[in-house]
């Protein structure tokens, strides 16, 4: 065996094992749905250039646009589809009529200096994907799904986030109806920052609830996530 043929048979024989049972099961389906004339190939690839692009930005502009402008503030906290309109998300995208996983129930939860909103799914991963993007990976591991709902605090103390004993927790849960995004508090420091200033520091942490906003962290930053103490296998 050459050379040559030998690295070629060490790219080629991963890619292969790779494949996952979900992968076959996610391409079986595809096809079947195009055969049965339920979308088209251009509409699948369409949608799937959609899902990979969208991303937290707009919600972080919603945000710093929100805690500029007390009338958008009151327009987002009662019509949150709207508001996130006013920020170039609409749900009915790309399709004109939404996704079944999308097109639901969408509300901000606001927080207050006694009150912090977290989100999860404890079902699944119901997550509100046109303004927030595709769900972080831990988001969907029942490590959090199931331990947020019994120890929130601790789990938020696991992404770096302690809260005083006067501020409540609320864990919403997301579900098949309903989508939740969260407007945490202006951080204080801020004063006579512009809305690109502001959206720079809101990142999808602090749009979940696990993290708050701080100058000086961005969106590119990635958080220390500690250890459970509790984990679930």
């Amino acid at each position: 065996m050459t050379t040559h043929e030998h690295q070629h048979e060490r790219t080629v024989k991963p890619m292969v094992d790779e494949i996952t049972d979900f992968e076959v099961l996610e391409i079986a389906l595809r096809e079947l749905c195009i055969e049965k004339g339920l979308f088209t190939p251009q509409e699948h690839r369409v949608f799937t250039e959609y899902a990979e692009q969208i991303g937290p930005t707009p919600a972080s502009r919603l945000v710093a646009k929100a805690w500029l402008d007390p009338a958008f503030k009151d327009l987002a906290v009662t019509d949150a589809v709207a508001a996130a309109k006013e920020v170039g998300v609409d749900w009915l995208d790309p399709t004109g009529f939404g996704t079944p996983s999308d097109f639901v129930a969408f509300k901000i939860l606001e927080d207050t200096p006694t009150l912090h909103h977290v989100i999860v799914c404890a079902l699944c991963s119901c997550y509100p994907r046109p303004i927030l993007g595709n769900s972080p990976e831990w988001y969907r591991t029942p490590n959090y799904r199931r331990r947020l709902v019994r120890w929130p605090r601790q789990v938020l103390s696991e992404f770096g986030l302690t809260l005083p004993d006067d501020v409540e927790v609320r864990v919403e849960d997301s579900n098949q109806k309903h989508r939740f995004m969260v407007m945490p508090l202006r951080p204080e420091g801020t004063d006579g920052w512009t809305e690109d200033q502001l959206a720079e520091i809101i990142t999808r942490d602090c749009l979940i609830g696990v993290a708050l906003p701080q100058p000086g962290v961005t969106n590119n930053v990635t958080p220390l996530v500690r250890r459970a103490v509790r984990p679930i296998g």
